[in-house]
């Protein structure tokens, strides 16, 4: 999975925007790790990992 290859601090910004259920917290948190955004933005959005990852790709 390469959608978040580069740097986090862009990508941040973007999930916090496409998805506003991640608060400033999440993001800090999870900092770049991929497993744990999928598992968040699956529990946040009711989606699955398969919907996640092209929501993801959009961005």
């Amino acid at each position: 999975m390469t959608e978040f290859d580069g740097n986090w601090n862009a990508i941040k910004g973007r999930l916090k925007q496409k998805f506003s259920v991640f608060t400033d917290d999440d993001l800090l948190l999870i900092d770049g790790k991929k497993d744990e955004i999928i598992e968040r933005l699956q529990i946040k959005l009711g989606k699955t990992k398969k919907e996640i990852h092209k929501l993801i790709s959009a961005l």
